[in-house]
Formats: structure tokens, sequence, C-alpha cells
């Protein structure tokens, strides 16, 4: 089985590597696993394995047109991310927005309360930031004879960035 999957996931790497280009479509391969089959009487009958070829980049017409062209392997899942870039200028736009409300409330709490303003006391800034998770994304996992050759169909959709600051005022 390990000979199988190696096989097919060296197959799967040429033809990939052939539209290759850094940045728009990188290729890499992911996890690569083998389970042992079990019959009823609870026996060892054989081995499962998955392979991965992780296709990734900006560019959705040559990943999606070189999946199609992987006669070895199967798509396993298309997933869609923020590159790094993107990801920290919006947090950067996000979080001075953040902050500006946060200023914005202080004040108006203490005008509220009668005072003439505030002392930061305290403050924590907070990114939904999971690290970085790549930008548009195609598993291909093993399998025989599913795959055709043509591209595959994905649309990316919108994404959220959240900034949350928090902390303590003294009012003034």
């Amino acid at each position: 089985m390990q000979a199988q999957l190696k096989t097919a996931l060296d197959a799967a790497l040429a033809e990939a590597r052939k539209t290759a280009q850094p940045g728009q479509m990188d290729v890499r391969t992911g996890n690569f696993a083998l389970y042992p089959r079990h019959n009823r009487d609870g026996k060892m009958s054989g081995w499962s394995g998955t392979a991965e070829l992780v296709l990734e980049g900006r560019d959705f017409p040559r990943i999606t047109q070189a999946a199609g062209k992987i006669q070895t392997m199967t798509m396993g899942g298309v997933g869609f991310g923020l590159s790094r870039e993107a990801r920290a200028k919006v947090e950067t736009e996000a979080q001075t927005l953040a902050i500006e409300r946060f200023k914005a409330k202080a004040n108006e709490l203490a005008k509220g309360f009668g005072f003439a303003g505030y002392t930061l006391r305290e403050v924590a800034v907070n990114a939904n930031d999971r690290g970085f998770q790549p930008r548009p994304r195609m598993q291909a996992m093993e399998a025989k004879g599913m795959a055709t050759d043509a591209s595959v169909p994905v649309e990316a959709g919108k994404t959220s960035v959240v900034v949350t600051v928090s902390g303590s005022v003294q009012l003034r």
C-alpha cells in the first residue's frame, strides 16, 4: 500500500509541478498515513492509506486547472484564507479603528459621569489571527480512477478579521 500511495503521489507531484509558479501556485505534500484494516473478527486484513498533495497560491484558475489534470488522486478539499500580507494589513486597519472607538467610548463615559477626561490604566488588544492560513488551497487525496481532466469550480467568499480592544480607565 505504501508503494501505491508513493507512486500516486509522485505522479501527482510531477503533473502539478508543470504549472507551479512561486506565490501563484505553490506545490507541497501534506499528510501521508497508513492505517491497518481489520476484518469482522478483529484481525488485520490489509492496509488503507491517504496521501495529500497541497496546491496553494493566488492564481485560482492555475490551481483549479492543475487539480483537474491530476489523474492519480482525487480532490479531498478546498479552502480559502487571507495571505499573511493581506491579514496583516486588514488587522492594522481594524486595530486603528478599534483603538479610536475605545478612546471615544472612554471620553463619552468620562463626560457622562461629569469628569473632564480619563487616564488609561490597562489595555489589551487581541486579534483573531489563528496564524498563517494558506491562500486558496486544494488537497488531493489518493483514490483510483475518479479524477477527470477538467478544472475544479471554486469561488472565494469573505472572511472576518476581528480586533478587540479592552481595558480599564480611571476617570479624572
